[in-house]
């Protein structure tokens, strides 16, 4: 049987709780007081005056009953010892809003998304621990984020940040229902990662994976997800600009990212990036901020890097990458690229790639000695890969990304003041 538990409400500590304080009559309002005349000395007077009086406190008590019979009109009560009656004016219907024929298209289609596809977010939770190597203390922490539901088969999308060093991790569905989930493969330089928990299949509701390519500028999305751990938030904006490259967490650059201005908050990372047919454009990853808050500016991974990274996740729990043997460039921003190292015995080496840093070896006995030597007048400029430029070294890296070992491309260089092109069969990692 799978391992399911059911989350708690909060403390009553946590949030606060509001009352709604309706006021209603007293059913036994007390009687007015009436005020003896003074006391009269005339006795004629007193005997003139004496049936007006009397005329005058029957008026006063017809008025009184007649108010109270017009403010007591109650529905009867189901429960004969139910003491709190309610006013008929204050009587809630049961039947089902009006209002709902008073939406407009705009707000008709972001319900519609949010119906679809909020019960295919997840939200996860996890809990840390690390160890103070100088005093060998222990400390613990936890996290939150959001997620995607796959498959039936309980697969789980989201960012490798979000499950970075957790030795627990905790999957709750949008039923409320939570599951613990193992790690099946991440890759933190794309920083995607995929978990996997063991939910009966007619729980799991798989999210519609779009495609990114033909997203335009200006196009309207939506941010579903779990910002300060409020589960089921949406949120609303445009497509700001595509192709944008932020360095990601391990240093190496993230590149071709979809920017929007759809408001994302710590929690948001790895709910998805929807469009208005609620299929996924992009997973959510990062915001630009100098206070930790949404400033307007997210990022998301596109939906064709996620297709093109998830099946090598499930299946090695890495992404299975090209060997092509070259260690480093040395970039110069006005002219590109020059390779500084390459890999002996690696394809770069067998292609005749030259790079600024020679790598020699000498035996002198049972012994191997390496001697390194740097000449910038050696190094090969890279220009492009299979006509594709590069400009960066993280160019050249994304492009790599697009093939499988055993594949066979063509860079072309330029070496000595002449351009030429080399085929590099690469390896597997």
């Amino acid at each position: 049987m799978p391992l399911k538990r059911t989350k708690m409400a909060a403390k009553a500590n946590d949030w606060p709780v509001f009352h709604v304080i309706a006021v209603s009559p007293k059913h036994n309002p007390r009687p007015p007081i009436l005020m003896a005349p003074a006391q009269i000395r005339n006795t004629n007077m007193q005997s003139k005056l004496l049936p007006f009086a009397w005329v005058t406190c029957g008026a006063l008590v017809a008025s009184v009953v007649f108010h109270w019979s017009s403010i007591s009109k109650f529905e009867p009560v189901a429960d004969a010892s139910t003491t709190i009656a309610t006013p008929t004016a204050l009587k809630l219907s049961s039947k089902p809003s009006t209002h709902a024929a008073e939406l407009t298209p705009e707000e008709r289609a972001n319900i519609r998304v949010y119906e679809v596809a909020n019960r295919s977010v997840v939200n996860i939770d996890t809990r840390t621990e690390k160890v103070d190597p100088f005093f060998m203390r222990r400390y613990s922490g936890s996290g939150s984020g959001s997620g995607s539901v796959l498959d039936k088969k309980g697969h789980i999308l989201t960012n490798a940040h979000v499950i970075e060093n957790a030795h627990d991790i905790d999957v709750t569905l949008a039923t409320g229902e939570s599951y613990d989930a193992k790690l099946i493969g991440q890759d933190r330089e794309h920083d995607i990662a995929v978990l996997k928990i063991e939910a009966p299949s007619e729980e799991l509701h798989p999210l519609s994976l779009g495609k990114s390519e033909g997203l335009r500028v200006g196009q309207q999305v939506y941010a579903l997800g779990n910002p300060f751990g409020l589960e089921g938030s949406l949120t609303k904006g445009i497509i700001s600009s595509l192709n944008r490259s932020i360095e990601g967490r391990t240093g190496r650059e993230m590149q071709s990212l979809i920017q929007t201005d759809a408001a994302m908050n710590p929690g948001n990372s790895g709910g998805p990036l929807l469009d208005s047919t609620a299929r996924m454009v992009g997973m959510n990853v990062a915001i630009a901020t100098r206070t930790g808050q949404n400033t307007g500016v997210g990022f998301a991974i596109p939906a064709n890097r996620i297709r093109a990274i998830v099946p090598d996740l499930i299946e090695h729990g890495h992404i299975v990458r090209p060997d092509h043997g070259i260690l480093g460039f040395r970039q110069y921003p006005d002219r590109g690229v020059k390779i500084w190292m390459v890999r002996p015995g690696s394809p770069a080496e067998e292609a005749g790639l030259q790079a600024i840093r020679q790598v020699e070896r000498r035996q002198q006995g049972n012994r191997v000695y390496q001697t390194r030597t740097d000449d910038i007048s050696r190094g090969d400029w890279l220009i492009a890969v299979d006509g594709k430029k590069v400009k960066t070294a993280s160019d050249f890296l994304a492009i790599m990304d697009s093939y499988n070992p055993g594949d066979t491309v063509e860079l072309t260089i330029v070496r000595d003041g002449r351009q030429q092109d080399v085929e590099m069969t690469l390896g597997e990692e």
